[in-house]
């Protein structure tokens, strides 16, 4: 469990009150996932397999969904090819197994594409509430999946649908944006939750390229293939459903950056069902001017795709799959802890792990903390001054601080005061690190 799940882990384990209280300082972006966990939680009991099981159902289901809309857009063979790329690509396997609202809102997303093409080619009233509807759910689930609005214009644009179709997706489409305006407006009142998001690095934006010309490169091999459309009554194009879901979202995302960085692949993490699509749509083009048996090959090309991503596959399972391991650290801070001494946190939302763990921390003093959690209604408490921590410190003889495993975190005058006394007044005695996070044992100085 690493540093985000303790996040839901935390917060789904509180009552619907605390939770509330909670999100009128942090996280409201997330009320909608963490009121959902919190029942899930009820409902199934707590542990890691509760935690993550959503996710792997949600993602299960988005891969059906881009099966059954490849189907639909381009035939059996190309939707059976985008479903299988679908869940081979390494960042679905990711968040397929992570206990946070990414899959949740990706299958939604899938959902509402289907639901597009529907309306589209049977304009009732009902398929276009469904639509708005999802699109909703999705957006109270992470609000920057409206981005995909962006991308279901373009496609309408191109699909050049009846006035009546355009005019219910301007009503589902602002019915979706209004329901989510508190959401929003709330939000922005907690910009500082990513304050610590970097700009754009070259290595993110050279990734974002070349998988827009691998869409690019699908859709131009695509066109080759026998065109399904006329036969099953699509007027929609999968190219005019899958380019715009590809580049348009995460191209937004990019460009809002710039006023405010902003740019994390997970938060666009539905555009590879574009991408996917696309794979699907010239897998089957490819593999029909090749074979007399296209799905074979198809089968068999995933087979090979299989076994060449497994080394990946297997690495985001393992025990570096991810940035830290708070249920390690809690079992570090367990082994070298004596009671009576006093625990720190640098940074202090490092105290997730005792959050997530309490039983391993029995017995140590939390030196820095003044208000817990739930009475101050944040993630991970509320700490004293800089001048009451130190003093504090200097009341133990030992004292086990949890840290991440690089460089000392100096953002806050909370966390120099920390270092400086344990600098001045204290002495290292033994470090354990491992999983991204180091737990260090510190003895007072002997004075004379």
């Amino acid at each position: 469990m690493w540093r985000d799940e303790a996040a839901t882990w935390q917060v789904a384990h509180r009552t619907v009150p605390e939770i509330w209280h909670l999100l009128d300082t942090a996280d409201v972006v997330h009320s909608l996932y963490y009121l959902f966990m919190h029942g899930v939680f009820v409902v199934f009991g707590d542990s890691l397999l509760s935690l993550r099981l959503p996710s792997v159902l949600a993602m299960a289901g988005a891969t059906a969904l881009v099966t059954l809309l490849g189907t639909r857009l381009a035939g059996s063979c190309a939707g059976l090819a985008a479903g299988l790329a679908f869940a081979l690509i390494p960042a679905v396997q990711q968040y397929a197994q992570e206990g946070r609202s990414y899959a949740l809102v990706t299958a939604c997303v899938a959902l509402a594409c289907l639901l597009l093409v529907d309306a589209v080619d049977s304009p009732g009233s009902g398929r276009w509430a469904a639509y708005g509807a999802t699109l909703l759910v999705a957006a109270l689930l992470n609000w920057f999946s409206l981005l995909v609005l962006f991308a279901h214009a373009l496609t309408l644009a191109l699909a050049r649908p009846s006035r009546v179709a355009v005019l219910r997706w301007g009503v589902a489409a602002t019915v979706a944006v209004a329901g989510t305006l508190p959401l929003v407006m709330a939000s922005k009142g907690q910009t500082g939750q990513v304050a610590w998001i970097p700009p754009a690095r070259p290595s993110a934006l050279l990734g974002l390229a070349l998988t827009l010309l691998a869409g690019t490169l699908c859709a131009w091999l695509a066109r080759t293939g026998k065109d399904h459309r006329t036969a099953r009554g699509t007027r929609t194009s999968l190219t005019a459903v899958a380019l715009p879901l590809l580049a348009v979202p995460p191209l937004l995302l990019l460009m809002a950056s710039l006023a405010h960085p902003l740019y994390l692949t997970r938060y666009v993490l539905f555009s590879h069902l574009g991408l996917t699509l696309l794979i699907g749509a010239a897998c089957h083009a490819l593999a029909s001017r090749l074979c007399a048996a296209p799905r074979r090959l198809i089968l068999a090309v995933t087979a090979a795709a299989f076994l060449g991503l497994l080394p990946v596959q297997l690495s985001l399972r393992g025990p570096d799959g991810r940035i830290d391991d708070v249920l390690s650290t809690a079992a570090n801070v367990a082994a070298v802890h004596e009671r009576g001494d006093g625990v720190l946190y640098i940074p202090a939302a490092r105290r997730d792990t005792a959050l997530v763990s309490p039983a391993e921390f029995t017995g140590l003093r939390d030196l820095a903390l003044v208000r817990g959690p739930l009475e101050s209604g944040t993630m991970n408490g509320t700490e004293g001054t800089p001048e009451q921590i130190a003093q504090a410190m200097l009341t133990a003889r030992r004292i086990v601080v949890v840290a991440d495993a690089g460089a000392p975190s100096t953002g806050t005058a909370r966390d120099r005061a920390k270092q400086r006394v344990l600098r001045e007044h204290f002495v290292r005695c033994s470090e354990t690190a491992g999983h991204g996070r180091r737990v260090t044992v510190y003895r007072a100085r002997l004075t004379g």
